[in-house]
């Protein structure tokens, strides 16, 4: 067997229509605009067919970034995976170019073989750093690819192979071919105490949830900054979203720091989305909400 993608998968025609009834801008290109997002330091969603069965994260539903930017690691947990920033991440590897890299030499498919990053690509730390102790220790830069260092200078490692997974090996070479390094930082697609998406309707919501600026679903790329949000009908200005319910009870909220925030009210006679069943929404610049309080109003009961 190769590979364990043995999970449910969905083509471009169905990612595009799903996206299509969620309002969402998107396009029909993939590769080199994602490298190119990679190299820029963004962090992208990606989910390619099949979904992999076990609990790594194997390049088919996973979060992708940079493994060379020394504050990747403490993105990805603090805005993407919303969890402590310690927590390690994991290299994918071109299989060919694993050795250059890691004291390897042999596949490593599942994500299951730790290696240490090779001498000369490690940075000796100073006898100042090696006293430092816990989180002060673990942000110092100890190789080329801190994002996925451990403080022992080892990394779990996953080898990409062409024959078992053609987009992901294509993806990083292009990756490859901009930085001249052949490794991306990989890890599950989902928040934290959640289950990894599936479906696009599944990444679509967790992706809207996070500081994530591209999801590439197939050969479909969403870019969130190009979002145009759903008003009600009788809004002309998002700002007048703001405070619809002056006499009702007020929650505060938590902003997300780029992109919109995503209300779901159940049963209110706002802008419908199908997509979303019984649910309607409103997606909400967050320009528009620095400083504001969410009002909660009531289940419509007609």
């Amino acid at each position: 067997m190769q590979g364990s993608y043995l999970g449910p998968s969905c083509d471009d025609d169905d990612v595009a229509k799903r996206l299509e009834a969620a309002r969402a801008k998107f396009e029909i290109l993939m590769i080199g605009i994602t490298a190119q997002a990679l190299a820029d330091g963004k962090a992208i969603g990606w989910i390619q067919g099949r979904m992999a069965f076990g609990p790594r994260a194997l390049g088919r539903r996973s979060f992708l970034g940079d493994a060379r930017s020394p504050e990747m690691q403490k993105h990805l947990n603090l805005k993407v995976k919303c969890r402590e920033t310690f927590r390690p991440f994991a290299p994918s590897v071109l299989r060919e170019d694993v050795s250059d890299w890691f004291d390897i030499d042999s596949d490593s498919p599942h994500m299951l073989i730790v290696s240490d990053v090779k001498e000369d690509h490690r940075r000796q730390m100073t006898d100042k750093e090696n006293a430092l102790f816990g989180i002060d220790k673990l942000n110092v830069q100890r190789s080329d690819i801190p994002a996925v260092t451990h403080v022992d200078y080892s990394a779990r490692i996953q080898t990409v192979h062409a024959e078992i997974h053609p987009q992901y090996h294509a993806l990083i070479t292009k990756f490859k071919e901009l930085t001249g390094c052949p490794i991306v930082v990989n890890t599950n697609f989902n928040l934290r105490g959640e289950p990894i998406v599936c479906t696009p309707k599944d990444a679509f919501r967790c992706f809207m949830g996070t500081d994530t600026e591209l999801l590439v679903i197939g050969n479909v790329i969403l870019h969130k900054t190009c979002r145009t949000p759903p008003l009600n009908k009788t809004t002309t200005k998002p700002s007048s979203l703001i405070n619809p319910y002056p006499n009702r009870k007020k929650h505060s909220a938590k902003w997300i720091t780029t992109g919109y925030l995503c209300v779901l009210l159940p049963n209110v006679n706002f802008t419908t989305d199908n997509s979303l069943k019984n649910y309607k929404y409103w997606l909400i610049p967050l320009g528009c909400l620095r400083k504001a309080k969410l009002y909660c109003p009531t289940r419509n009961t007609e």
